[in-house]
């Protein structure tokens, strides 16, 4: 028998995201006990139970929908019908059973991912300022000697290339990026890479000089055209703290993920507007 609890630490370690189906009601005759539980992960995989047959299928193809919204909530089910209908909103489902049954679905899973590409001393600051803020942190980095002297701030820690890393690993859409790594040329060949995979970052944000950003952009354009869009491009990085420590500039990070993670980037004062004067 599973440990849905011990599958659950597992998944969660492994930095992935998880619906938990419980059965907490149910009248008449059916197969779903209350308290059964199910959990299940990106690729319809499943651990548990929550009675099998059609209430089970249907519960599966219903975490596909959480699992993209992020969303919990709870739906009640009829287990008598020929086909799949909305009825008293109910959802009635062909089985013989004649017993209704109420479903959980509860979404389990960090506030949001952040990749940073560059474990020294802004990125390492950032790792340790996201940690208690509910977000799930991969830190990269080439230098061995870089990655070794990081404490567990970040979930992940990975010994990579940078742009081996992308192309190894991908990068999921909707997800945070910073780039603060040791050399230009590694930035701009991590957004080179995200723009030629053409990757869809819900935040990207690189630690640069407005100048330096400017030179870069006009390379970009004259390689992807002018079209490619940078709506959710984020450089010079941060709000305007005005603090240039590791730590302040981490802070100054992770005040604008959070902007962006709420919504709020319209009333906030980002580093990159003063690129555009």
């Amino acid at each position: 028998m599973v440990d849905i609890y011990k599958k659950l630490q597992e998944v969660r370690n492994e930095g992935k995201d998880a619906v938990i189906v419980t059965v907490t009601e149910k009248s008449g005759m059916g197969p779903a006990d209350v308290g059964k539980k199910m959990i299940v992960i990106e690729g319809n995989v499943a651990f548990g139970t929550v009675g099998g047959g059609a209430i089970e299928y249907y519960a599966r193809e219903k975490c596909k929908e959480v699992l993209n919204s992020r969303q919990s909530f709870t739906e009640r089910y009829l287990l008598f019908d020929r086909e799949v209908k909305v009825d008293n909103d109910e959802v009635v489902l062909p089985m013989a059973c004649g017993g209704r049954v109420t479903l959980f679905y509860e979404f389990v899973g960090p506030k949001q991912y952040v990749y940073i590409f560059g474990a020294g001393h802004c990125g390492a600051a950032l790792a340790r300022v996201l940690k208690p803020l509910g977000f799930f942190t991969t830190i990269i980095d080439e230098r061995d000697y870089v990655i070794n002297a990081l404490d567990d701030s970040a979930d992940i820690k990975v010994n990579e290339g940078f742009v081996e890393y992308i192309e190894k690993h991908g990068l999921p859409d909707n997800r945070f990026i910073v780039v603060c790594t040791p050399s230009h040329t590694n930035d701009y060949n991590v957004l080179n890479k995200i723009l030629e995979l053409k990757i869809k970052p819900k935040y990207f944000g690189m630690l640069c000089s407005k100048k330096k950003i400017a030179d870069y952009l006009e390379k970009a354009y004259e390689v992807f055209g002018r079209d490619i869009d940078l709506s959710n491009f984020y450089s010079p990085i941060g709000l305007q703290t005005g603090g240039d420590s590791p730590e302040e500039v981490a802070i100054s990070i992770a005040g604008e993920i959070l902007s962006v993670y709420y919504g709020k980037e319209k009333i906030n004062s980002h580093m990159r507007d003063l690129a555009k004067k």
